[in-house]
């Protein structure tokens, strides 16, 4: 199976901030109805840069599978 790296948001943990959102470079990120934020994995190319700006620490970049 193929994989990808992937970024993967603790949704209990998010503070829906946005600062992701802002950084992301292919706008894989969207805050979800004000709660938490949410990657769209086929826009995701995992660089990374979201989990560094993350004030809450809740995101982090893992193997993903491509389908």
């Amino acid at each position: 199976m193929l994989s990808k790296k992937i970024a993967a948001v603790n949704k209990s943990r998010c503070a829906a901030c946005g600062a992701c959102v802002k950084v992301c470079p292919r706008a894989a990120l969207s805050v979800f109805r004000g709660c938490y934020a949410r990657v769209d994995e086929a826009m995701c190319v995992g660089c990374g840069r979201c989990a560094g700006v993350c004030p809450a620490g809740c995101i982090s970049v893992k193997e993903g599978s491509l389908v």
